[in-house]
């Protein structure tokens, strides 16, 4: 049964020894960072969005992900909202075709990514450090910006300092001076907010400060005014005329009322009364009057 001449037994099937355990495959590994999201584990869908970190995300399952924090893993439980990650501009590579259907009779290769530096065009697949910047979100290789040192964007022309380069799928001690960065970033921004607290509270006391004096100003004007117009209305302080109580209760002297009648005028003469109706004499007219002109005929 075996052994006999007829087959060539190897050493591991005669001894049995301890089977070493599975290596992964760094350039998979890397290859599958670099394209699929931290949280899902799904291939990346645009828009791509990146955090302080470096890690790449699709941006649908960050926006799940701050809906239900229960579905966040640890690697993106520091993303507190959407100031915590940045959109990146991708710039897409032209050899990628991801519609194209694979054939068993022809070379598929793999490696190929969606995505190229716009600068020197090497590919983002891992093989080559890639980072963003955190001002503008432009992605260029590590290499680009090493050659060309400047503090301008090379392809949207923002500014930048050397905080506000992230980068991307950064390990050991890149991760760690990414963490410090992005501590930094914090900081600044705390800062930044504090100073524009305070100067918002200054300028607002300031116009408060106006408001007010514009306010004291304006009743002041109104209290000048009110002074004048009560001057105007005081009575004059002339002496008035010295007018008898008899005269003044006279009837004669009373004109204006409506229970004044010249018949009743004591003053008046009994000719003068005649030439009104009001008269007694005025029943016996039968002829029109030439002063008063009555409506009698002749």
């Amino acid at each position: 049964m075996g052994c006999d001449g007829g087959t060539i037994p190897r050493r591991d099937e005669l001894v049995r020894i301890k089977k070493k355990p599975e290596k992964k495959d760094k350039d998979a590994e890397l290859a599958f960072r670099w394209k699929h999201c931290t949280i899902r584990q799904l291939p990346l869908q645009e828009p791509v969005v990146a955090c302080g970190l470096g890690r790449l995300y699709s941006k649908e399952s960050v926006l799940e992900g701050l809906l239900d924090r229960d579905t966040l893993p640890e690697s993106a439980a520091h993303i507190k909202n959407l100031k915590d990650i940045k959109n990146l501009n991708l710039t897409p590579n032209p050899a990628f075709n991801a519609n194209k259907a694979e054939k068993g009779d022809c070379y598929v290769d793999g490696g190929k990514s969606p995505y190229i530096c716009p600068v020197i065009g090497l590919e983002m697949n891992g093989k080559y450090k890639f980072c963003f910047l955190w001002t503008c979100g432009c992605v260029m290789s590590e290499r680009a910006l090493k050659q060309v040192k400047t503090s301008v964007c090379h392809r949207c022309q923002q500014a930048f300092t050397e905080a506000d380069i992230v980068i991307l799928n950064a390990v050991d001690e890149d991760l760690e001076l990414m963490q410090e960065r992005l501590d930094a970033r914090k900081a600044a921004q705390k800062s930044s907010k504090k100073r524009k607290n305070k100067t918002e509270s200054t300028s607002t006391e300031a116009n408060d400060k106006t408001n007010d004096k514009a306010n004291d100003k304006a009743n002041d004007k109104e209290e000048v005014l009110k002074k004048k117009i009560k001057k105007e209305e005081k009575p004059s302080t002339l002496p008035k005329k010295n007018v008898n109580r008899n005269e003044a209760e006279d009837p004669a002297y009373r004109k204006a009322k409506e229970s004044y009648s010249i018949a009743k005028d004591p003053k008046a003469s009994e000719v003068f009364k005649s030439i009104f109706t009001s008269h007694k004499s005025a029943d016996d007219q039968d002829r029109a009057h030439w002063i008063t002109y009555n409506p009698f005929y002749n």
